[in-house]
């Protein structure tokens, strides 16, 4: 579990920079270059993830179950994964109606995510895990909203084919994920 956790405080506290320490962060910036603090940031950012998923692995080798889930909301977490996976797609759609009106819908997909994942799965391992993802999603999706007021940003009018792109392209890369890349990479049948 030492692993997974600090995992998640370097690849999850690398992600607050900005929510805690804007002020450092431009600095940094302005110190060492755009293209050099992009480069110190990836790097923390996957060692945190590396060590997230190989300290998941090593919980996994001792489960300690907090609470047993009914089966039904196994099934609402896959509905969950999906809409995550449309908000995903979302933010990368160019001029549709989930970035107009959400403004980050990649945070807010992250949000769904890591609730859905809590209800279906109840081993101390994933409330930690999904649980770090989610009070990280709750914080950075508010404090992305406080920018984008304080800075007056407006996101482009969303159309009707950003929509359907959006929603589509949501829609293969979650069944993607889910019927065929879910079972080899991460070793669960989220429908079996």
């Amino acid at each position: 579990m030492t692993l997974l956790i600090l995992g998640l405080i370097l690849f999850l506290g690398m992600h607050c920079v900005r929510v805690f320490a804007d002020d450092w962060r431009t600095r940094m910036i302005e110190r060492l270059g755009p293209m050099p603090w992009k480069a110190i940031y990836a790097l923390i950012s996957l060692l945190g993830f590396v060590l997230v998923i190989w300290g998941f692995g090593q919980a996994r080798l001792h489960p300690t179950l907090l609470y047993a889930p009914p089966a039904m909301l196994r099934h609402l977490n896959s509905l969950f994964t999906l809409i995550a996976f449309v908000f995903f797609a979302a933010a990368y759609v160019p001029r549709n109606h989930f970035k107009a009106k959400l403004g980050h819908p990649m945070i807010l997909g992250v949000k769904i995510w890591a609730f859905g994942h809590l209800l279906a799965i109840g081993f101390l391992r994933d409330a930690v895990l999904f649980g770090a993802f989610l009070a990280w999603a709750i914080i950075a999706y508010a404090a992305a909203r406080r920018r984008d007021r304080k800075a007056g940003t407006t996101y482009p009018a969303g159309t009707v084919k950003g929509d359907i792109i959006a929603v589509i392209t949501g829609v293969i890369v979650w069944a993607a994920f889910a019927f065929w890349l879910h079972m080899p990479l991460i070793g669960v049948n989220p429908m079996g």
